[in-house]
């Protein structure tokens, strides 16, 4: 078996710089470098002040802070960790393509072809090459051509180790995984990266499969996933016409072993850097396979998704007497969920650009989540005009003069706000527009805002319909 001393990460991103990180931390004797071309980037992960890491993650600060400097280093000098390393993790980032074959579904896979031909051209004696990021099938096949046709001496084998990552917990989810996949014919490579994670990982939970199998499987589980959310969100769609909970259905459902509780939660739809880019690839796979009808399956999950976005803006714009132009509504929430900084298909982008093409001021809160990455998502600098939007570093700020409050992410503060005190300081009649399900609908009510709230049915509003 390969004795692994070095590794070398391309890509110090969402999860590459976390995955990295706890393997040198429960690895002291391994030397880890992450690398990457944006120097930026870099300068965050070597900060001395820990609160400026360029990923926000529950206990990832700890982490990196007992490893960096002793056995894990970031660094923008990609030949030279290619040489010294025995294993390669390929960390890129794969989004969809956006104009030629495949544009809107297929993967671009520019940059893990680079990668392979600058590890082909720099990798040392033997290199064992793992491929992290999120792939379509059999594009190992293409890594190994392209390390294949430049040997000179040298050998490679490709791993496929999918991340099974939830942003938010993502730590949690590295020191004490569900599973650990790894994909690849050749046993002594499955074993050197099974000794790594055998650290800390049971020997049970580190499963082998074939490559194209690990490959469809990260795929799969996203899709999986996905596809709950958006199954929850059309029964509180549902309820809603109907003078039913969703929250009630969700915990009677839930309650079947056969189903179980997990991703039954209604809200804005999901967000993030996978779901929709892995649900996109899987319904391109479907089509080059020929397999239209599959296709067209999973196609509607990110239908749903979108949908579900687009009705809530709909809606925020009927309540508020069928127009928003000039009013000031307060979002509460930007990044896609709850204990991350990441705003990557954010149900936010959609829903706050519809508010502000109807004319809509919008006042944004985030504790984690920066202006600038606000302005770049919405595609427009902040503004106070109207179709504009401020962002506001306390939630009472937001509310001063607003028409409405918009809870778009899950994050703890919001289900215990002093709706008494933003009440008072809100133009009325004013609105709670509760989409994550999580404020106290009572004490918002008794504060004297009217109140909606996702998957709940107003059984008065059904009878006058």
């Amino acid at each position: 078996m390969t004795t692994i001393r070095t590794i070398c990460c391309l890509g110090a991103g969402y999860v590459g710089g976390p995955t990295m990180s706890v393997i040198a931390d429960r690895c002291p004797d391994i030397q880890v470098h992450v690398v990457d071309i944006n120097e930026r980037r870099i300068a965050a992960w070597n900060d001395d002040d820990l609160v400026k890491l360029p990923v926000y993650e529950p206990g990832l600060a700890e982490v990196v802070g007992r490893a960096r400097g002793r056995n894990l280093h970031f660094s923008t000098d990609v030949n030279a960790a290619i040489a010294m390393a025995d294993m390669v993790f390929l960390s890129v980032n794969t989004p969809t393509k956006t104009r030629g074959i495949g544009a809107g579904q297929a993967s671009d896979l520019r940059w893990i072809e680079l990668c392979a031909r600058q590890v082909a051209e720099h990798a040392q004696g033997h290199t064992i090459v793992v491929e992290k990021s999120t792939l379509p099938v059999r594009t190992a096949e293409t890594v190994q051509a392209i390390l294949g046709s430049n040997t000179q001496g040298r050998s490679f084998v490709v791993l496929s180790n999918p991340e099974f990552l939830a942003e938010g917990t993502a730590i949690a989810d590295l020191e004490q995984p569900d599973r650990v996949l790894i994909g690849g014919e050749d046993a002594a490579a499955r074993e050197a990266l099974a000794s790594v994670y055998g650290r800390w990982v049971p020997r049970e939970r580190i499963l082998f499969t074939n490559l194209w199998s690990s490959e469809l499987s990260k795929l799969t589980a996203n899709a999986y996933l996905a596809q709950r959310i958006s199954s929850i969100n059309s029964i509180a769609a549902l309820c809603e016409a109907t003078g039913a909970d969703v929250n009630e259905v969700a915990r009677a459902i839930g309650s079947d072993s056969r189903i179980g509780s997990k991703f039954l939660k209604s809200g804005p739809g999901y967000g993030g850097s996978c779901f929709q880019k892995d649900i996109l690839n899987l319904v391109y796979l479907c089509r080059h396979y020929r397999l239209e009808t599959v296709a067209r399956y999973w196609e509607s999950v990110v239908e749903i998704n979108t949908w579900q976005q687009e009705r809530i803006a709909q809606l925020v714009v009927s309540r508020l007497f069928g127009t928003v132009t000039g009013k000031r509504l307060a979002v509460l929430g930007f990044a896609f969920k709850a204990n991350t900084n990441d705003t990557r298909e954010t149900p936010a982008i959609r829903i706050c650009q519809a508010l502000l093409e109807e004319g809509a001021r919008l006042a944004i809160h985030d504790p984690k989540v920066d202006p600038d990455t606000i302005a770049s998502d919405l595609g427009c600098a902040s503004s106070d005009a109207d179709g504009g939007w401020q962002f506001c570093p306390e939630v009472a700020a937001a509310a001063a003069g607003a028409d409405a409050l918009i809870i778009l992410t899950e994050w703890d503060a919001y289900a215990s706000l002093d709706w008494a005190a933003l009440a008072m300081v809100m133009r009325h009649p004013a609105w709670l527009f509760d989409a994550r399900g999580l404020a106290d609908l009572e004490a918002a009510r008794a504060a004297g805002l009217k109140v909606w709230r996702v998957g709940l049915g107003d059984p008065s509003l059904v009878l006058a319909a």
